[in-house]
């Protein structure tokens, strides 16, 4: 890698801000007929550099927020800041520029990413066509740190799905961007090709001090990120918090993380004006439907909540 390039993508945030921050976001569909609210409320906040993943059911709301990230789409009200930038605010003008400098893209859907009929080297360049800064040296590089040197010169159809993912990775970072936002990155190959893919996201993030946001409905990805946080009907309804460092687990498992260890700590998220929402199995616990009344008490440091019901 050369060295301006390397300074460039190595440079870590030297500001104090979060790279993202939601609070009360909504988003509301309409059409003649019927009116959908896809995000009711929700607050979320992503640090600088964080390799996270947000988590949730179709319909959950999770594709709405990646589109609303990427600068695919605006919110109906609140207030949504990416590193620093309000873009309620943004012309259109200003979105095409954000989408392009800012933040990168990883479809699960690798045609959204790349075009069958060129190299992978030549996919990698196509992005920087646009800011007239293509090179074949810089695409090279990119390609060699996604662990594919060997193959820059194939075409798609000579690549795995996993092959294939990693130039779309390439493709992400391609303009520097602070930020990238990954789409069920996953969900089209096999478990040890997600392994993979994944551990290349976390070298990214390490190395080189990208905002990494996965968005997918897979659990098991909370394995391998510091934080997940789950979307429930439109609002952030949990996160869990790795009770460990990745590199502390490894050193205390071997390479591989056991399946049955218990590596991240869920805390269901209470918002603004004390409005949290319980976890559906303790729900079916209690027997509560989302009509049930509850009863509150305080119990010395804890907050207990009855179903009158029941007693």
């Amino acid at each position: 890698m050369s060295n301006q390039d390397a300074v460039s993508m190595d440079k870590p945030s030297t500001e104090a801000i979060p790279m993202v921050e939601c609070e009360n976001l909504v988003k509301i569909y309409k059409t003649a007929e019927i009116e959908v609210v896809a995000l009711q409320g929700l607050d979320l906040v992503v640090e600088a550099g964080e390799f996270m993943a947000i988590i949730g059911n179709s319909g959950s709301g999770k594709s709405t927020l990646l589109n609303m990230l990427g600068g695919l789409d605006r919110p109906s009200a609140g207030t949504l800041l990416v590193d620093g930038k309000d873009l309620l605010k943004f012309t259109d003008r200003q979105l095409v520029e954000y989408r392009r400098d800012t933040v990168g893209f990883v479809w699960q859907n690798n045609a959204r990413n790349l075009i069958p009929y060129l190299t992978a080297q030549q996919n990698v360049e196509l992005p920087m066509l646009f800011t007239g800064k293509a090179r074949s040296e810089r695409a090279a590089e990119l390609l060699e740190i996604v662990g594919l040197t060997q193959r820059r010169h194939s075409k798609l159809m000579q690549l795995s799905g996993g092959e294939q993912q990693r130039v779309a990775i390439a493709i992400a970072l391609a303009n520097n961007p602070r930020m990238i936002l990954a789409d069920e990155p996953t969900g089209a190959v096999d478990n040890r090709t997600a392994t993979q893919i994944l551990s290349v996201l976390r070298k990214l993030s390490e190395t080189y001090k990208v905002t990494i946001i996965i968005v997918t409905h897979d659990r098991q990805i909370s394995r391998s990120v510091d934080r997940v946080a789950a979307i429930r009907d439109g609002r952030t309804s949990s996160e869990f918090i790795r009770r460990k460092s990745y590199a502390e687990e490894l050193a205390e498992l071997g390479d591989e993380l056991s399946e049955d260890e218990e590596t991240h700590e869920e805390l269901v998220v209470l918002d603004r004006v004390g409005r949290m929402q319980i976890p559906k199995e303790y729900m079916d616990a209690l027997g509560l439907t989302g009509k049930n009344k509850i009863r509150v008490e305080m119990e010395g440091n804890r907050i207990v909540l009855v179903n009158p019901e029941s007693e």
